[in-house]
């Protein structure tokens, strides 16, 4: 997963860690592989990280994300008005979709999962808030990438098993009142249900939904 730079060294390679810990546990090997780090300094900082509860040991002893990250990410979702005031708009448009949705924001080139509603179906697509996905991947990536502009008479995209196999999603921009794409909210489910034409099947309940959010932050 690629990070920002600070500048801060060792804020930066404790982030650089984080990261690396982002796709499941590892090792100590692993995380100077993945961190290019020397196996003094990754250690040094792993067991720093795992004193504040950012990062735990497995019985194996290899490294993971800790307990902690999961109650600061409640908090920072909790704090982020925009994803409280899409609250409502996020349910109405899974129960009229029966499937899975999300809010997502830009990150440098990634995009976060800001909220996250999943379907009640047992087959069905999960991605829980804080996940960083790519922004070359998805519909919703391609809604927040910056050289993205709609096509004529169509405010949303659409994506089949373009970021994984099997899945499809729909997203709509979210926009201030400069016109400006501040996020994206999406629905996502297995081809199987949504089709391997899901614009056609929930475009219009997504774009609602797109607005509604942005009366209900008051962005419009």
């Amino acid at each position: 997963m690629k990070h920002s730079v600070s500048g801060v060294g060792v804020v930066d390679k404790s982030v650089a860690i984080l990261d690396a810990l982002a796709d499941g546990p590892v090792g100590l090997g692993g995380l100077v592989t993945a961190t290019g780090m020397s196996r003094a300094t990754a250690h040094r900082l792993a067991t720093a990280l795992e004193t504040h509860g950012l990062v735990r040991r497995n019985p194996d002893g290899r490294f993971a994300l800790g307990m902690a990250l999961v109650a600061l990410g409640r908090v920072a979702a909790d704090q982020f008005p925009l994803a409280a005031a899409a609250g409502p708009a996020l349910a109405e448009l899974r129960d009229v979709t029966g499937e899975s949705v999300q809010l997502y924001v830009a990150r440098g080139e990634e995009r976060v999962c800001i909220a996250s509603l999943e379907s009640p179906h047992g087959l069905r697509t999960i991605v829980p808030t804080g996940a960083v996905l790519p922004l070359n991947r998805g519909s919703a990536g391609r809604v927040l990438t910056p050289t993205w502009r709609p096509p004529a008479g169509r405010d949303w995209v659409a994506s089949v098993e373009e970021r994984e196999p099997g899945v499809a999603s729909v997203s709509a921009p979210v926009r201030d009142g400069d016109g400006v794409v501040v996020a994206a909210v999406g629905v996502s489910g297995p081809v199987g249900r949504t089709s391997r034409r899901p614009g056609q099947r929930y475009g219009a309940a997504v774009v609602a939904a797109a607005r509604s959010i942005e009366i209900a932050a008051g962005l419009r």
